[in-house]
């Protein structure tokens, strides 16, 4: 796997959005359970952070099916924002590298 992917840079880009998507999706699982069992809870600062590092779509969808920080308007509205920020960003990259 790891010689594949080194014969193939390209895809480094896919398996970091793969690594961080699954990191905000856990995360979000994570914190749902410590919140259940009233234990020491995963910093809003670091949800938010793996969300802005890529990984807002895993986050997202954690968010929908844990039905975790779905009440925060900062979460229902942050994350979201966080995602058009990053698709109009790949989109300004994509247009600037690719004309």
């Amino acid at each position: 796997m790891i010689l594949s992917i080194m014969k193939f840079p390209t895809m480094l880009p896919v398996v970091y959005l793969l690594a961080v998507n699954l990191a905000g999706f856990l995360s979000m699982g994570i914190d749902k359970q410590k919140a259940r069992k009233h234990r020491r809870r995963i910093p809003e600062k670091t949800l938010f952070l793996i969300a802005a590092l890529g990984g807002s779509i895993g986050s997202i969808f954690g968010m929908i099916l844990f039905h975790h920080k779905t009440r925060h308007l900062s979460f229902c509205l942050g994350m979201p924002l966080i995602l058009a920020l990053q698709v109009m960003g790949a989109w300004a990259l994509c247009r600037y590298f690719l004309s």
